[in-house]
């Protein structure tokens, strides 16, 4: 599958500029119409529901005006756990024994139904979802959350419960919506396909070999870009739960079975932020479960696993690094309940503890909704406040402090238009509603200045185009800034695109992505990007936000120095770019991707067809010379493990030319075909060797080819 690519002007603005200041605006939630509902827990000195009290004891405020409630329930929540079910007789046990196998998540096709808005469906009920992230969970955590699901189904369940059944594995699936039948639940519960989605399960192999499980092979494959996108995929199956239990206006507890979520650094931040707004802004509070229960770190492995390969397992990097990784995969989990308001049940064997805290913590309280009095549609914040009217109730109150009125994109002017973006990048509540995937690199200009290309993909199935003549326009408008360690603004970019695809290509566009790239110069450091993209039709934006560091390449190094590896999967011609924009010819013939009116496009995803080519390209800096210091001899090659294992090694080329645009730099480009490689998942690992020089160097990278 190709990638049609839009490509802008390099905006190289190193100059800090100024930037508009916006008011801190606290929490925000969705309003879809001017129905505002929110939810009050009511409480006395000694922490208990105060129960009895009606609309008139309540006063609900909104930018200081009074509003009048029109919509008010007091949901009335049993804590008695109901008696366990008495075995069935035999006759019945061979019944539902019989009885169908809960549907796989790929046939499921259930939901959770809305409710109208004002609408109060589940009344005096708790509504508790079981979340099973399969795919984070190995084959023995499966077992144990199911036990600990069907203990609390036994004996643990009140009468006020309601619960839903949802799964992830590759995709998110309501398996049962919400129901009191515990006979049902049971069924759907017993009926996993204990052992689905483990082999998802990335251990998070560190690429040390010090460190690495000693399973016979001489290689460990670095694996940190796919942690990277199998963290975002989990985050944002949880945000897609919550935007569906959204509707509802009652309170939600999600008990989110898993084996811990790992994250990289600063690459996750956004989506796990957007996971947490998304949670808060539909009333639902994580309590995440670690499966594993209470683990004792051995220092030289478990029984399951192989001993530390070096000396890590004798100086303790082993155990360290076993900890660390640990305490990282916990530490998500522990964000996404204390920003939900929700606890996370750690280090406990008795997994169902976790579900009764969520039981527990979902006591009695009230439903306000009143339509506001404010009818504009300005998308500004509005400050919300509720208090009881007999000031001599000594009570605590707790609800939401506000939320952003809607507005639609069409009406915005270009003033608005301008704003919305500044105050979206300024404001810490990531965009997600435009998936973005984003790879920098960089490159030596100087001896102390660097080229970092930037490249965005946006999938084509999430954009939206109108029809001008006989080709599909779309419009685009992405801002973003870059700062070093200690948060100066290092360099900007500000761009406007118009995307115009024509002929076949137009009704292809949802199987396609569109890639931009912008540029910036920066000298040695580490830095902070975050990028902002608004799709212009539908008013759609997406934020990105990652951490990369620039090393100083003009330094003494015992290692050849090299530039970042560019991965690719395809050529495309300057002439068949899709976006208008003005080309800066001087800029365009020092790029380091663009040779003979060709541009390589980098593969940010990292996924190949077996009918593509992989293109890869880099540079080696400062190599030793020859013949009267003009000529390097670098030799390259490269080499795919797969399981550890090498599975293919390309023939060494030796590179004897210098770059005629980069100063003691030497170009290295391969150009393979696929075809011969079988469908997996492999490392690839680029080899130099500065013959000359007598240093080495390599580079690792993970890849997907598919059929």
């Amino acid at each position: 599958m190709k990638f049609v690519a839009i490509f802008t002007s390099l905006a190289l603005l190193v100059s800090a500029q100024q930037q508009s200041q916006v008011a801190d605006t606290g929490l925000k939630i969705s309003v879809t119409t001017n129905l505002v509902v929110v939810d009050v827990d009511v409480r006395d000195k000694n922490g208990k529901p105060i129960e009895g009290l009606t609309a008139k004891d309540f006063a609900v405020y909104e930018d200081d005006k009074a509003q009048k409630i029109n919509v008010f329930e007091f949901q009335r929540l049993e804590t008695d756990a109901l008696p366990a079910e008495p075995e069935p007789p035999p006759s019945i046990k061979k019944e539902v024994a019989k009885a169908p196998e809960a549907p796989k998540p790929a046939e499921a096709k259930r939901a959770i139904a809305p409710s109208a808005p004002g609408q109060i469906r589940y009344k005096d009920r708790r509504l508790l979802v079981m979340f099973f992230d399969f795919s984070s969970m190995p084959q023995e955590d499966q077992f144990r959350a199911q036990a600990s699901a069907l203990k609390f189904l036994e004996g643990q369940i009140t009468a006020a419960d309601m619960v839903s059944i949802m799964t992830f594995t590759n995709k998110l699936t309501v398996v049962e919506d919400f129901t009191s039948d515990r006979e049902k639940l049971r069924a759907t519960i017993k009926g996993f396909h204990i052992g689905e989605g483990s082999e998802m399960s990335i251990d998070g192999a560190t690429g040390d070999d010090a460190e690495g499980e000693d399973n016979g092979a001489a290689f460990t494959a670095d694996e940190s870009e796919f942690n990277v996108f199998n963290t975002d995929r989990k985050l944002s199956a949880l945000e897609g739960a919550a935007k569906m239990l959204g509707s509802l206006p009652e309170k939600k507890a999600l008990v989110y079975f898993s084996s811990g979520v790992g994250k990289t650094g600063l690459e996750n931040q956004s989506q796990l932020k957007a996971t947490t707004n998304a949670a808060v802004k539909a009333n639902v509070a994580f309590y995440p479960i670690d499966a594993r229960g209470l683990v004792a770190t051995a220092p030289a492995g478990n029984a399951s696993s192989g001993t530390a390969r070096g000396t890590g397992m004798y100086g303790g990097g082993a155990a360290t690094s076993q900890r660390t990784k640990m305490n990282d995969q916990q530490e998500t989990l522990v964000t996404l309940a204390g920003d939900t308001g929700g606890k996370a049940l750690l280090d406990n064997n008795d997994l169902s503890m976790g579900i009764q805290q969520a039981q527990k913590d979902i006591s009695s309280y009230y439903i306000l909704g009143y339509y506001s009095s404010n009818g504009a549609m300005d998308g500004k914040f509005r400050r919300l406040k509720v208090k009881l009217n007999d000031a001599k109730v000594q009570a605590k109150l707790s609800f939401r402090t506000g939320y952003f009125a809607g507005k639609d994109f069409k009406k915005f002017n270009s003033s608005e238009k301008e704003r919305q973006l500044e105050e979206a990048l300024l404001l810490g509540d990531p965009m997600t509603d435009l998936p973005l995937a984003l790879e920098v690199n960089y490159f030596r200009m100087g001896k102390s200045t660097y080229f970092v290309p930037v490249a965005l993909k946006i999938p084509g199935s999430t954009l939206e185009t109108v029809k001008r003549g006989n080709a599909e326009q779309a419009e685009f408008d992405f801002i973003a800034q870059v700062r070093d360690a200690s948060g100066k603004l290092a360099g900007t970019v500000r761009d406007g695109i118009m995307v115009k695809i024509g002929g076949t290509n137009a009704g292809k566009l949802s199987q396609r992505s569109l890639e931009y790239d912008s540029g910036f110069t920066l000298p040695p450091g580490t830095y902070a990007m975050k990028l902002l993209a608004r799709e212009n039709v539908s008013g759609r934006m997406g934020t990105f936000e990652t951490k990369f560091t620039i090393p100083d390449l003009a330094a003494q190094s015992p290692w050849l120095q090299m530039s970042s590896v560019v991965w690719s999967n395809q050529r495309e011609a300057m002439s068949a770019a899709v976006a208008n924009v003005e080309k800066n010819k001087k800029l365009l013939a020092s790029h380091p991707l663009i040779q003979d009116g060709q541009k390589l496009v980098p593969s940010i995803t990292r996924v190949y067809r077996k009918n593509q080519n992989l293109y890869v390209y880099l540079e080696v800096y400062d190599p030793g010379l020859g013949e009267g210091g003009k000529s390097p001899d670098v030799m390259a090659s490269l080499s795919f493990y797969q399981n550890g294992v090498k599975a293919f090694q390309s023939e060494a080329v030796h590179v004897t030319n210098l770059s005629s645009a980069r100063q003691h730099a030497v170009p290295v480009q391969f150009e393979l075909p696929l075809a011969g490689l079988k469908p997996g998942k492999y490392t690839c690992q680029v080899n130099l060797v500065d013959e000359i020089g007598k240093k080495f160097a390599f580079s690792r990278a993970p890849m997907v080819l598919v059929k």
